[in-house]
């Protein structure tokens, strides 16, 4: 079954950090660029970064210089660490396999 699962997402105060993963089972994810969506309530679905083969990276302007992307092939997993977070990063983030194959999203809420 092929399957994209997203985790690590949870309240965290201004300017902490969260590093969310995604992990696929029933396909090979190191096969595709990843890409890291997010969508706050209210308002259209926005790209957030691209992590291509073998690592190659771009981030939207409201990220660059805080999210990195990362990824293990071995785990069949990509990452997204989240730095200096801000109240406006409050999203649901998804990431998709060069959007073909999606996640069902994890729930960043950054409070304080």
């Amino acid at each position: 079954q092929v399957q994209l699962v997203e985790s690590g997402g949870g309240l965290v105060q201004p300017g902490g950090s969260l590093r969310l993963s995604c992990q696929a089972s029933g396909f090979l994810l190191g096969s595709f660029a990843v890409r890291w969506y997010r969508q706050a309530p209210g308002k259209e679905r926005e790209w957030v970064a691209n992590i291509g083969n073998p690592g190659t990276t771009s981030y939207s302007a409201s990220v660059q210089g805080r999210f990195t992307g990362s990824r293990d092939n071995a785990k069949n997993t990509v990452y997204l660490q989240m730095n200096s977070l801000k109240p406006e990063d409050t999203a649901v983030y998804f990431c998709s396999a060069a959007d073909r194959f999606w996640g069902q999203g994890t729930q960043v809420t950054v409070s304080s």
